[in-house]
């Protein structure tokens, strides 16, 4: 979302949600990240800024494009996908005027925060305790990065179209975005949800399964879902 598309009781808001998350993530970042993931934050970084730049224009006064934030959040863990994709954000919105500043804040949330928790909580719940190579976790992968765009999307239409609710002149016309939700909210979940989410989720799930086939040491949480997916052995009893 550019500038002038949500007035301040909506983008001040915004912006001071993302301060502590920003805030913890790079705590987190400096307790939880191991030495061999660090050169992967900054490909992580680089692949969500490149993903992100094919814009299409879609009805109700935005963009669609997959983010890669869920595929970002499976293997560097949720935390770290709102680092990389925040920067990736920044990048675009200071040196290619995509999104806005008053509005990054709203932009971080929906694409750096929502996208990864609910992707990667998405993709946890569907994968269970299986093994990192299970064709259901790939499943799971690619549920995860359709839901979070698709939920994203639904956040930005929803932050978009209650801007006529919120700002309207005395004469009642619209101060910015000049749809309400009756617009933006379709617009921006069909879009993304019958498009956009569909890439996003092929992307997420074939990165993934080439990680977990190739290099799975790197996934985050690898040691834990190898643990849990061992068989517990029971002694006999005597």
């Amino acid at each position: 979302m550019p500038d002038g598309y949500l007035g301040p009781n909506t983008y001040i808001p915004l912006w001071l949600i993302m301060i502590p998350i920003w805030y913890y993530a790079g705590r987190w970042l400096k307790t939880n990240l191991r030495t061999k993931q660090v050169p992967y934050l900054a490909l992580a970084a680089a692949f969500s800024f490149v993903i992100m730049m094919f814009n299409v224009p879609i009805p109700g006064g935005s963009t669609g494009h997959a983010v890669g934030s869920a595929l970002v959040a499976i293997i560097l863990g949720p935390w770290a996908a709102v680092v990389t994709t925040s920067v990736a954000l920044l990048i675009q919105c200071l040196l290619f005027g995509d999104g806005g500043i008053t509005t990054f804040g709203a932009n971080c949330f929906n694409m750096a925060v929502v996208i990864p928790f609910v992707g990667y909580y998405a993709y946890a719940f569907i994968a269970g305790k299986t093994k990192i190579t299970e064709r259901r976790r790939i499943i799971g992968a690619g549920v995860g990065g359709w839901l979070g765009l698709t939920v994203a999307a639904a956040c930005a239409g929803f932050e978009m179209g209650i801007q006529p609710i919120l700002n309207s002149s005395a004469t009642g016309v619209p101060l910015y975005m000049p749809y309400g939700l009756n617009v933006t909210v379709p617009a921006m979940v069909f879009g993304h949800a019958f498009f956009f989410s569909i890439i996003e989720a092929v992307v997420t799930a074939a990165a993934f399964a080439y990680i977990a086939r190739n290099d799975p040491s790197i996934i985050w949480n690898y040691k834990a879902i190898e643990s849990a997916s061992k068989p517990r052995v029971t002694a006999a009893p005597a």
